[in-house]
């Protein structure tokens, strides 16, 4: 980091749905290999402009620019170059591992044997070689959420979108997971990453956080704590939310 480097900047972005404002002139610069860490409530924006990003949703205004791309007219090149986990969805639960792996790897372009050498050096790295031909769906879901992880990016994007990626697992799985971003970080992926658990917040490089559709503080966890007088980024968003209030 601090190569200024940006593999992702959006300058006044804005999303309406109707007379609803979804993002409200969002400005943002993410920095190639951060951690960025997309806060806020439920509801306050975040996957709307992740969508925008990730160039499954045009926005209704703005300058965005995602791996150099422009978000209005470049969203296939934009696909090419970015990975996408979700909470809700990200594997195939019917299909085996390898399966998933073997899908993944075609539509990401790949070749046979890139697909057989990424799938047999993410399998060892998290320790599941002897599963590789058992169904998803009878895994536990700390392991499905790792194997999402490392399904989206298999093909080495330049960005990996997590959409709220812990929800609904134990601390434990939860801090296993973080540890497979800051890998994916170091090796120059940039991770965007969207969460409510505000502890996470700590592991980010740098995060913002939204209220009702605003960008209301955006900085390091550090400086964000000695603005706000906090001893934690929960107490951070909590005089957020209650001076949006």
């Amino acid at each position: 980091m601090g190569n200024n480097e940006y593999v992702i900047e959006a300058e006044n972005l804005v999303k309406k749905f109707g007379s609803f404002v979804a993002n409200d002139n969002l400005t943002f610069k993410v920095e190639k290999g951060e951690i960025f860490g997309f806060l806020g409530a439920n509801g306050a924006g975040k996957t709307t402009a992740i969508r925008i990003l990730c160039g499954l949703l045009l926005p209704t205004s703005g300058k965005i620019t995602v791996a150099g791309q422009n978000v209005y007219t470049q969203t296939e090149a934009i696909k090419k170059q970015i990975g996408y986990m979700s909470q809700r969805f990200s594997l195939y639960e019917d299909l085996t591992i390898n399966e998933n792996f073997r899908f993944y790897g075609g539509i990401y372009g790949m070749s046979r044997i890139k697909i057989k050498e990424k799938t047999a050096e993410m399998l060892d790295r998290l320790g599941i070689e002897s599963l590789k031909n058992s169904i998803v769906a009878s895994l536990p879901l700390g392991i499905r959420q790792k194997l999402s992880f490392s399904v989206a990016i298999m093909h080495s994007p330049q960005i990996v979108f997590l959409d709220e990626p812990t929800g609904g697992v134990d601390p434990i799985t939860r801090r296993q997971f973080w540890e497979l971003i800051y890998e994916a970080a170091a090796k120059g992926i940039t991770v965007f990453v969207t969460t409510h658990y505000m502890d996470e917040a700590e592991y980010c490089n740098r995060v913002s956080i939204m209220v009702d559709g605003r960008i209301e503080a955006l900085d390091t966890p550090r400086n964000l704590k000695d603005k706000f007088q906090a001893k934690n980024m929960d107490e951070v968003f909590l005089k957020l939310a209650r001076k949006a209030g």
